[in-house]
């Protein structure tokens, strides 16, 4: 019987996307936005939802599991002392992946993801 692969590959090893999607995320939760292709941003989004969920809950269990993930400490810090907190009455749904057309270069579709407010 075949199953379905989980997750993109993405051209790359597994340590070498694991890696990528950490600094991606971490360049979300900094700068609020980021422009990628659409395959990447539908990766990062449950990442970046779950590192907001860490923050919500505050633990330190939790701000452990984070930082193993997150490559920025004064990310890391953002993340609990103000992202987390904006979201505190939302159940979920912390990222938006808005369609940009395709890129000039290599016609790959591009995306904005984005934390909604």
């Amino acid at each position: 019987m075949r199953h379905k692969l989980t997750g993109r590959k993405l051209g790359r090893t597994s340590a070498a996307r694991r890696a990528m999607f950490r600094i991606m995320v971490t360049d979300l939760l900094r700068n609020g936005q980021m422009k990628t292709t659409i395959a990447k941003a539908k990766e990062i989004g449950p990442l970046t939802e779950k590192m907001v969920t860490l923050g919500k809950k505050g633990t330190l269990h939790d701000r452990r599991q984070a930082a193993a993930f997150i490559t920025d400490k004064s990310v890391l810090k953002s993340v609990f002392d103000d992202i987390a907190p904006r979201f505190k009455e939302r159940a979920g749904g912390y990222t938006r992946i808005t369609r940009l057309g395709v890129r000039a270069g290599d016609a790959a579709e591009m995306a904005l993801i984005e934390l909604v407010d």
